[in-house]
C-alpha cells in the first residue's frame, strides 16, 4: 500500500485518498452497499461517520468504493457520499455488475464483491466489512459472489465473520477449499457476525496486530492470490446470543419460502426479519462491529506500512 495508483488503473481516486496513499499513511477500503441497500436511514448515516472515524483515529482514511455516473471510484466526496446515503438512483453492484454499470453512466454500491474488484486494481489491500457473504442455508449452489472474489484478490478483509444468516459451516469449508487464510484476532472461533460464537473453532488465532502483519508478508511472499481473512467478535457489551438470533433465521426462512422471497431478495428479508425478532438490536450490534472492524483494518494498515 505504498505510492499511487498506478497510471492503467481504471479507478479515480480522491484527492484524500491520493494524499494518504503518497504519504504513505493508512488507507482502508469501505463498501458502499451497507449505506445504500443495508442499513436503514438515517442509521446508515451512522455508520459511514463511525467507520470514517475509525480509521481517522489512526491518522488514515476511510474510502468508500463505488460506480459514480460510470466512474469507478475509490473514495467519495461529500456531496457523493449524501447520494449514496440518500439512495437517490443507487443499484447494488456485485463484481459481475461492475462492467455494465460503468458502461451505462450508472451510480452503484458495491458489495464486498464489487469492492475488492475494485481495489485489485490499486495500491489500496486493507479492506474493511460487516460480514462477508458465502454459502446460503438454502438451494444448491446458491453462495455468494465473495467467496470467488477473496479466492482471487490478493487485499486483507477484515469482518466479523459471515453474516449469521448464511451456512457458517459450509462458508468456513469452502473458504478452506478455496485457500483462503483466515485469522482470528482475539478469538479462536469463527464468529457469527451478530454473535461472539459459532461453534466452529479456528486453526489461527492471534493477539497483535503485529502478528497478522506477520502473515500478511509470509502470504505474499509466497506469491498467494487469495485474501487473508482476518476475523473478530463483535463487541462484547454489543454481541448477541447465537441461539436468539438462529431461532430468528429459521422462523424468517420458512416465511420467506411462504411469500415466495427467492434470490437477491432473501437476504435483506432475512435481515429484517431478525431486527424485528431482536426488538432492533441487531441493528445497534451491526453499527458497531462495522466501527470495530475499520478500527482494527486501520491498525493492520498502518503496521504493513512499517
Amino acid at each position: 500500500m505504498t505510492g499511487t495508483a498506478p497510471a492503467e488503473s481504471p479507478i479515480r481516486l480522491t484527492p484524500d485518498v491520493r494524499a494518504a496513499l503518497a504519504a504513505r499513511r493508512p488507507v482502508v477500503a469501505l463498501e458502499t452497499s451497507v449505506l445504500a441497500q443495508g442499513l436503514p436511514i438515517p442509521h446508515n448515516r451512522e455508520a459511514a461517520r463511525r467507520m470514517l472515524g475509525a480509521v481517522a483515529r489512526h491518522a488514515g482514511v476511510g474510502a468508500f468504493t463505488a460506480v459514480v455516473d460510470g466512474v469507478p471510484a475509490l473514495g467519495l466526496d461529500d456531496a457523493e457520499l449524501e447520494r449514496f446515503l440518500a439512495r437517490d438512483g443507487i443499484t447494488k453492484v456485485s463484481a459481475r455488475d461492475l462492467a455494465p454499470t460503468i458502461a451505462a453512466r450508472r451510480s452503484g454500491a458495491t458489495t464486498v464483491a464489487g469492492t475488492l474488484a475494485l481495489i485489485a486494481t490499486t495500491e489500496v489491500t486493507v479492506f474493511a466489512t460487516g460480514g462477508i457473504g458465502g454459502v446460503h442455508r438454502e438451494g444448491p449452489f446458491d453462495e455468494s459472489a465473495d467467496l470467488f472474489e477473496l479466492a482471487t484478490t490478493p487485499a486483507v478483509v477484515v469482518c466479523a465473520g459471515a453474516k449469521s444468516i448464511l451456512d457458517l459451516s459450509a462458508t468456513v469449508e469452502r473458504l478452506e477449499t478455496l485457500g483462503v487464510p483466515v485469522v482470528g484476532y482475539r478469538t479462536r472461533e469463527f464468529p457469527a457476525f451478530f454473535s461472539a460464537t459459532s461453534g466452529l473453532p479456528l486453526s489461527v488465532s492471534v493477539d497483535a496486530v503485529g502478528e497478522v502483519r506477520e502473515i500478511v508478508k509470509a502470504h505474499r511472499a509466497l506469491g498467494r492470490r487469495q485474501a487473508v481473512l482476518v476475523v473478530q467478535q463483535p463487541p462484547d457489551e454489543h454481541a448477541l446470543p447465537a441461539a436468539l438470533i438462529d431461532d430468528a433465521v429459521a422462523r424468517a426462512l420458512l416465511e420467506a419460502r411462504d411469500r415466495g422471497v427467492r434470490g437477491p431478495a432473501v437476504t435483506p428479508f432475512l435481515l429484517a426479519a431478525v431486527e424485528r425478532a431482536t426488538g432492533g438490536r441487531s441493528l445497534t450490534t451491526n453499527l458497531a462491529l462495522l466501527e470495530a472492524n475499520a478500527d482494527l483494518a486501520a491498525r493492520i494498515a498502518a503496521a504493513l506500512l512499517t
